[in-house]
């Protein structure tokens, strides 16, 4: 009776496993076959305004925190008109809800008091535009598009982040992004911890017609990653977008593995990487700066993919990260589609959020 208990607790892990995988590659399915272009309809008041589709597609993806936020604001400042202590309460508190994070809601807040002293400002109005420039200007700070250096070939971008961010998803994007772009692309399947994250990327990479270098579970990743390196020089790949295992920043064997892969990296090409991503959910509030302060100990993160955010309503997130760590960030995930991994546009980002 025990053995056949064993038995069957083993079947239903290989079970597990299994499954796990037919959904990985259910999602990744999601990525490849639903991307046909749509047609974005801007109302009529819209664009009598020179609302740009594109910005009001934007609009649209990231109403959870325009709700949250900037409606939030609107309706602030539409019943209060006169600049007082609570209106900078209710202004600080609102920030906070969006995780706009303490440090930088005070440093906003503040920012906005000299801007209106210095002006001689003394209506709710002002507040708000006042607000706006400052949220834009901390924005812009880490607007920073990713650029593929030609020179370097291939050009080695590692990913990095937790399990359930959108990592290997993200991934298949960027690659379809470059290769619609004319560049070689090589995948390496650096997260051999799972199976199913090696399935994905290799089912992915037969459907696009993009190579994958890749090993069985449990192998190397340093090895599988190097060996890619050494691949992708031999067939003149242009960029070679290397995963990694999902890690909890607070597992540091697992850290420590993390800089093991960039020291491999770096015996085969002393410059690599040459991006190093983070990929973060944007409705983990702190727990994404706590990720992103502890990942860039263990590399120096060079940028910043921020998925999810169509689904939360604290996309306020992304002025946290400005103010704490000031890393650029590349792309913002603001749906399925392969075409909404968006490179980071600030003045859009905040207008999106805030109008």
């Amino acid at each position: 009776m025990k053995f056949f208990k064993r038995k069957n607790k083993k079947n239903k892990e290989q079970l597990d496993t299994n499954n796990n995988a037919v959904e990985s590659t259910k999602q990744q399915d999601s990525v490849v076959d639903n991307n046909t272009p749509e047609e974005i309809v801007v109302p009529p008041e819209l664009l009598a305004q020179g609302v740009e589709p594109h910005q009001y597609q934007l609009s649209q993806q990231l109403s959870k925190t325009n709700d949250n936020f900037g409606k939030k604001m609107k309706h602030l400042f539409s019943i209060k008109k006169k600049i007082d202590e609570d209106l900078f309460e209710e202004l600080e508190t609102t920030l906070l809800m969006a995780d706009v994070g303490a440090a930088a809601s005070m440093d906003i807040i503040d920012n906005v008091r000299k801007s209106l002293k210095r002006k001689n400002l003394s209506d709710s109005d002002a507040v708000f535009d006042a607000l706006k420039v400052q949220l834009t200007e901390l924005a812009r700070q880490v607007e920073q598009p990713l650029e593929i250096d030609d020179s370097k070939q291939p050009f080695v971008i590692l990913v990095v982040g937790v399990n359930g961010v959108g990592k290997t998803t993200t991934i298949a994007k960027l690659a379809r992004k470059y290769k619609s772009m004319g560049k070689n692309v090589m995948l390496a399947a650096g997260d051999t911890f799972r199976a199913a994250a090696v399935e994905q990327l290799k089912t992915w990479g037969e459907r696009e017609n993009i190579p994958v270098m890749a090993q069985n579970t449990g192998a190397d990743s340093a090895s599988v990653i190097f060996d890619a390196m050494n691949s992708a020089k031999a067939k003149n790949i242009d960029v070679l977008i290397a995963d990694t295992a999902g890690r909890l920043h607070t597992q540091s064997n697992l850290m420590q593995e993390l800089e093991k892969i960039s020291r491999v990296m770096r015996k085969n090409d002393e410059t690599a990487p040459h991006e190093t991503l983070i990929v973060i959910d944007g409705g983990t509030g702190q727990n994404a700066i706590s990720q992103v302060r502890e990942f860039n100990k263990a590399n120096k993160l060079t940028g910043v993919v921020i998925t999810k955010l169509d689904g939360t309503p604290k996309g306020g997130v992304l002025f946290n990260l400005a103010s704490e760590f000031g890393i650029p960030v590349r792309f913002i995930g603001v749906g399925e589609k392969s075409s909404d991994l968006k490179p980071y546009n600030a003045a859009e980002f905040v207008e999106a959020i805030i109008s």
